[in-house]
């Protein structure tokens, strides 16, 4: 197994962690957390839509007729994900609400194997899975009963009678991914392209965030995004749309030469480590909440559940 490669998938895991840090600041110019998706769903489609005529596959296109309907909605779990992230950033930090989004995607993970579902081989539950699952459970559990007490003056914590949605809202955003990945994986048997199977996911997630934010703002129930600001963002607050679309890729590529458990061993490993240090260093303008023994404790028990979980 080249080391290369290994070293690629836990920057791709760094990458995911970055994206939902950076959006903060497309939220803050645009003024609305749908908004903000919409416009970070579109950077990663057109990027994506290049790199796809760059390749020359868009003959790819023409297996459509062909593809089941359902297979080309995995893209839907992106806006969840990516709007998730916005809101509950400022309210947990970052590895508060990375250790929700991991837990998601591990349980996930699981029900996918365990019971074979969206055409995956059904695998046998062990002592490794069930190990790391309490283990997993256990992190977060100490990771998330400290963030009141480390949340900044100002910041909205977890105190609020909306503990509960908060959290559940981060489990349920983190849960898609695999299943995205799931549903995306079918679609690439059929269209046999990655780039273009990843481009379609994110164009379907771009309509529908459209679609969303449509709604609200002609109901009211959140601002019309604000245009004129995006000319004063920081050159990083652009980089969620270029971190969306190097982890679809990035992902598409790796696991038929890693695997995929391996594959998500490792991004979930490196989405961890980067938002403890986002959270310790008060990167991308966020506040700093430090890395407390507790928190530490709960990290290394998320990622030592993870790497049970995938490697054993």
């Amino acid at each position: 197994m080249h080391t290369a490669l290994l070293a690629a998938a836990l920057l791709v895991g760094c990458l995911l962690a970055v994206q939902a840090s950076v959006n903060l600041q497309l939220n803050s110019a645009v003024g609305t957390p749908y908004g903000a998706s919409a416009v970070q769903l579109g950077v990663a489609t057109g990027l994506l839509a290049v790199l796809a005529i760059a390749a020359g596959a868009l003959g790819a296109l023409g297996r459509l007729p062909d593809v089941a309907p359902w297979h080309l909605l995995g893209g839907l779990a992106s806006p969840l994900y990516i709007t998730s992230g916005i809101l509950l950033f400022p309210r947990l930090g970052a590895l508060a609400a990375v250790g929700l989004f991991v837990t998601g995607q591990m349980f996930a993970s699981l029900a996918l194997d365990l019971f074979g579902l969206l055409g995956l081989r059904q695998q046998d539950l062990n002592a490794g899975i069930f190990v790391g699952a309490v283990a997993v459970l256990a992190g977060i559990v100490v990771i998330i009963r400290g963030v009141k007490a480390a949340a900044p003056p100002g910041v909205p914590g977890m105190s609020s009678p909306r503990r509960a949605g908060w959290l559940a809202l981060g489990i349920v955003a983190g849960a898609g991914l695999p299943v995205q990945g799931a549903v995306n994986a079918r679609l690439r048997t059929q269209l046999q392209e990655p780039v273009v199977v990843a481009a379609i996911s994110f164009a379907v997630a771009t309509l529908t965030i459209a679609v969303v934010l449509l709604v609200l703002s002609a109901t009211r129930r959140t601002p019309k995004p604000r245009i004129a600001p995006l000319r004063r963002m920081p050159w990083w607050g652009w980089l969620g749309g270029v971190c969306a679309a190097a982890y679809v890729t990035g992902t598409f590529l790796l696991i038929p030469e890693i695997g995929a458990a391996v594959t998500i061993a490792l991004t979930v490993t490196g989405q961890q480590l980067t938002s403890a240090l986002i959270d310790h260093r008060g990167l991308f303008r966020l506040p700093r909440r430090s890395l407390t023994k507790p928190r530490a404790a709960g990290l290394a028990l998320l990622i030592a559940g993870s790497l049970t979980i995938q490697l054993v």
